[in-house]
């Protein structure tokens, strides 16, 4: 059974997820009204790999005999400034997802709780490789500039990167 305290950071946790996939849609709709459609499509993923997050957090609070909420979600932006602005803002968020699972394992060692711990470790080293990639975004958009043929290329290569199976 998991104690109060852990099921409230799980469920926390669950909204942070599922609020990080309509962040990464709301983006997705935008690159791609944007003419940006590899950039789309690997917002897309995303998306779709951000609700899996969430999911897989479900399923872990219910196993447990806790009960997993369904959170209302905020409204996510509907436009964004640029290409970068997106990126820079996914890096951002990612950063915040990442103070925000490190609360949860604390409150796990807090509490003795070593098996949801365990479970977390999997979202501590996702987080890693999130942060990585947006970070390599960044500096990749930082190399293009303003050259629009870098752009086009940016965005066709972008559409090449596969989610990993988790």
């Amino acid at each position: 059974m998991l104690a109060e305290r852990i099921e409230k950071a799980l469920n926390a946790q669950i909204k942070t997820e599922a609020e990080s996939s309509q962040f990464y849609l709301a983006m997705a709709s935008w690159a791609e009204t944007h003419g940006l459609n590899g950039t789309a499509k690997f917002l897309y993923q995303h998306s779709d790999e951000e609700r899996m997050h969430m999911l897989k957090l479900v399923k872990f609070v219910n196993e447990r005999g806790g009960h997993a909420e369904v959170p209302a979600l905020s409204q996510p932006p509907k436009d964004f400034e640029s290409i970068n602005n997106i990126f820079q803002t996914l890096l951002d968020h990612e950063t915040k997802v990442t103070a925000e699972i490190n609360k949860v394992v604390d409150i796990c060692l807090q509490e003795k709780d070593y098996t949801t711990h365990n479970f977390m470790q999997w979202y501590v080293s996702e987080q890693i490789e999130e942060e990585a990639l947006a970070r390599e975004i960044m500096d990749k958009l930082k190399l293009i500039g303003a050259d629009k043929g870098g752009l086009y290329l940016f965005d066709r290569d972008l559409s090449l990167i596969q989610p990993e199976a988790e």
